[in-house]
């Protein structure tokens, strides 16, 4: 099997050993009403309307949507428009807590008594995926074994990005949410067969799931080198299973159905508990940050409050997620949503102008699916779209590989995502 090509970072992984605290209860959270990929929800409650914790407030019948629910009891005071990382607008409700985090009575485990109704709970559950890209579970799960068949569950634990141990401390602290919840979805949706992929940066986390894993022979935990880009969907398959996700395919077309680590323990503890998604564990670091830390958050907190509790400084850069695919925050008055898994600060960042390309084929030898990122720039700037789909942009994992190592500083990997929205859409 080719090796795909990858770079070397620095892992900065500081917070490995940092077990998860809870950050203390906010006085005011403002939970958006769109936190996943598709339809934002529509409120479920008006202003002046008391809600309890786990309480649905947002949902919508669009097909591609996820529920919202409280992450705390208190009163909803206004909703505005909120403008989200990705420059969209959306409704937001603001909810002054009460202090008293009261549970809201409907919160019973569910009663799942098949295919159809596992699925239907995971809707409930508001759960989309953990690992940042946001796609609705339940959409995921709702295969057509029929038209669509799925023989392996690839579970991804790479956390390849520098700084995030969001999903290293889940293998570390709920290692039975993550078993168990393995074999629940196997077994219900007729998985034969799933492989944990671990990078190999966490000896720990394989050493333990491995054994605890022993006596189901058709799990499997695989040991991923510790390369960037691992955790990406397409790599993370090739890496398990040899198979190629070929331009405008799924991993479903390839027989694979693929989770993120956090979502599949998730799923376990809501079926146990009931419990909708109303928290996130999420890595704070970066070199403004006194106390890089793990930390449980209520949805909807500010970003500001996850700062202030490890001690950072005034960042000039403050991103969600990780330093290589993370998304710029506009300021910290930003809430903490479903999708993130770190909040990174810096100082001192470095700015450097673009140079002329130097014909060096770095960034060609840095891809991992062999596209030709210069190519593709020259494409964009003349806007030829003939040429951005004979270059195969579409396949483009906006990994960020190839401005990583260009010596010119080009923003390649830029040029390519607003390369896409040239493409028609079928």
């Amino acid at each position: 099997m080719k090796k795909l090509n990858c770079i070397h970072l620095n892992h900065h992984k500081h917070t490995e050993d940092s077990a998860t605290v809870k950050l203390p209860l906010p006085k005011t959270v403002v939970i958006p009403l769109s936190q996943s990929m598709g339809a934002p929800c529509e409120a479920l409650v008006k202003v002046g309307d008391d809600v309890l914790v786990g309480q649905k407030i947002g949902d919508s019948d669009a097909f591609m949507s996820a529920p919202v629910h409280s992450s705390v009891s208190g009163k909803v005071v206004g909703m505005k428009d909120y403008l989200m990382p990705n420059g969209a607008y959306c409704k937001a409700l603001i909810i002054d807590t009460d202090g008293e985090q009261t549970l809201c009575p409907d919160i019973a485990p569910p009663n799942v008594t098949d295919r159809a109704s596992f699925i239907g709970a995971v809707r409930e559950s508001g759960v989309c995926g953990l690992g940042g890209a946001g796609f609705p579970t339940h959409i995921k799960l709702a295969f057509d074994p029929t038209k669509t068949p799925i023989d392996t569950l690839v579970v991804n634990a790479a956390e390849c990005e520098p700084y995030i141990t969001a999903d290293y401390r889940e293998l570390v602290e709920s290692p039975d949410d993550v078993s168990e919840g393995i074999k629940l979805i196997m077994d219900t949706l007729d998985i034969p067969s799933a492989k944990l992929c671990i990078e190999s940066n966490k000896p720990k986390a394989i050493a333990d799931m491995t054994a605890r894993l022993s006596d189901h022979a058709h799990i499997d935990v695989v040991t991923l080198p510790s390369d960037y880009p691992q955790g990406a969907e397409k790599v993370i398959v090739y890496s398990a299973t040899g198979r190629i996700i070929g331009e405008g395919e799924l991993p479903s077309n390839q027989g694979c159905l693929v989770m993120n680590v956090s979502t599949v323990a998730f799923i376990r503890r809501y079926m146990k508990t009931g419990m909708p998604l109303i928290s996130k564990r999420l890595t704070v670091d970066g070199n403004t940050v006194r106390k890089p830390c793990n930390v449980e958050v209520l949805i909807g907190t500010p970003v500001r409050e996850v700062l202030e509790f490890a001690e950072s400084g005034e960042p000039e850069k403050l991103l969600a997620g990780g330093p290589m695919m993370g998304m710029c925050l506009i300021d910290t008055d930003c809430s903490v949503v479903k999708t993130n898994n770190a909040i990174l600060a810096f100082t001192d960042v470095k700015k450097e102008e673009p140079s002329a390309c130097i014909r060096c084929g770095r960034c060609i030898k840095a891809c991992p699916l062999d596209l030709c990122p210069t190519e593709l720039e020259k494409a964009y700037d003349r806007k030829d779209v003939e040429a951005l789909k004979k270059l195969k942009v579409m396949l483009c994992m906006n990994c960020g590989s190839c401005s990583y190592v260009c010596p010119a500083k080009r923003n390649l990997a830029e040029k390519n995502q607003l390369a896409k929205g040239l493409i028609p859409r079928k």
